[in-house]
Formats: structure tokens, C-alpha cells, sequence
């Protein structure tokens, strides 16, 4: 059986800098009927454990280590025994979540991680943090950009541990080159296209805040 995506909305708080918000976070579950991995462990262990309805857990990836991407995959991994994956840059942001728990395994640009006959390609993406990385699955015609893209441009880059011109130097040299069909999903809000997002780059590129 061909791998499938599954979508789920979890909520809960953004913290960072002394500040807190309201989110609600895309879960991304890439897998068949026997196994997947979770994209961005958010908010609910237990209606992520839910949605994966008894399928092997092959592992957690996270797409950077703000807390709102990171704060249940602990508890996800302890009740599933699935690793957790983060690019070591993120590791001090990681730190601030979950600072008595390392994650399991790194990633690293250009690592493929397989799951249901699928493969995805890790891209170091930063700019949002400073271990961001996208996934791209060429079969599935799809990048999860995590907080890197989002539909109408780039992520924030106006807290700790972000850059601007590092997160459009990211989208320009990493993501605008894939296939402009390809769907971009989310670490929140709706799905978008490369190509949709391609003609935004000039005007990002002109802010250089």
C-alpha cells in the first residue's frame, strides 16, 4: 500500500521570549496502514497516538524545536517507543522545552528517512531557528516546511535564535528550487504551492529586515 498523508490540528501555546500565544499547530502523519512517522509532535500526545490507530511508530521528526512543534513528543515517544529527530542546531531551543530530555537522533541535510516504500529528504532550512529543516517527499509531491514557508511567504524571524535574510536565502536556494507543484504543507494554517509562492521571493528579498 502507498504511503498516504494524514492531517491532524492540535492547540495550544507558543512560548518564547517571555511572551505566549494561541496556536494551533498542523500534525502531519506520513505513513500506510502498518506504520508512519509524525511531522511535528504539537500539543497532544494522546489524539496523536489516536490518529496513528495502532500503526508502528517509526519516529518523531521535528521541523525545529519551538515548543509548540516539540512539547508532546516525550510523551509520544515513551508511549510508542518511536525515536525523536532534530537537527543538533535546534538543541538549545529543545532545551528550553525539555531541558531533563535530549531528543534520540539527529538530523542532518540531506538524510533520507524511509516509511511505507516512501522516501523523505531532510533540508536544513534556517532562518525560523537555526535547525529548521524541511521534508521533502517527491512521490507524495509535497514539502513539509514546518514554520520555514507558509502560504504568502516566509516564517517570523522577529524572536531569539531567527533571521531574516537567513530564512529567504533558505526558501531561495532550498525550496523554491523543487517542482512548482509541489504542495507545500504547513506547520500551520492551509497548504500552498512552490510555484504559488515563487513570485513573493523579489518583495521578500526587498524588505532585508
Amino acid at each position: 500500500m502507498a504511503a498516504r498523508i494524514d492531517h491532524l490540528v492540535t492547540s495550544g501555546t507558543f512560548s518564547l521570549d517571555g511572551g505566549s500565544w494561541d496556536v494551533d499547530n498542523n500534525v502531519w502523519i506520513v505513513g500506510d496502514d502498518d506504520e508512519a512517522i509524525v511531522i511535528d509532535a504539537a500539543h497532544d500526545a494522546a489524539a496523536i497516538e489516536a490518529a496513528l490507530a495502532g500503526r508502528t511508530l517509526r519516529a518523531i521528526v521535528c521541523t525545529h524545536a519551538h515548543n509548540d512543534h516539540v512539547d508532546a513528543a516525550p510523551a509520544l515517544a515513551d508511549a510508542t517507543g518511536a525515536p525523536i529527530l532534530l537537527h543538533p542546531d535546534d538543541l538549545p531551543l529543545w532545551k528550553l522545552t525539555h531541558p531533563d530530555r535530549a531528543p534520540d537522533g539527529e538530523l542532518s541535510d540531506g538524510q533520507t528517512l524511509s516509511v511505507a516504500g516512501t522516501e523523505l529528504t531532510v533540508l536544513h532550512t534556517p532562518g525560523h531557528a537555526p535547525g529548521a529543516v524541511c521534508l521533502y517527499a517527491p512521490a507524495l509531491d509535497t514539502v513539509f516546511t514546518g514554520d520555514t514557508l507558509f502560504q504568502g511567504g516566509p516564517g517570523a524571524t522577529g524572536r531569539s535564535f531567527s533571521d531574516f535574510p537567513t530564512i529567504v536565502a533558505s526558501i531561495r536556494d532550498r525550496l523554491l528550487t523543487l517542482d512548482p507543484a509541489t504542495v507545500v504543507r504547513t506547520g500551520h494554517g492551509d497548504p500552498t504551492t512552490i510555484g504559488a509562492e515563487a513570485p513573493g521571493l523579489p518583495e521578500w528579498l526587498g524588505r532585508g529586515h
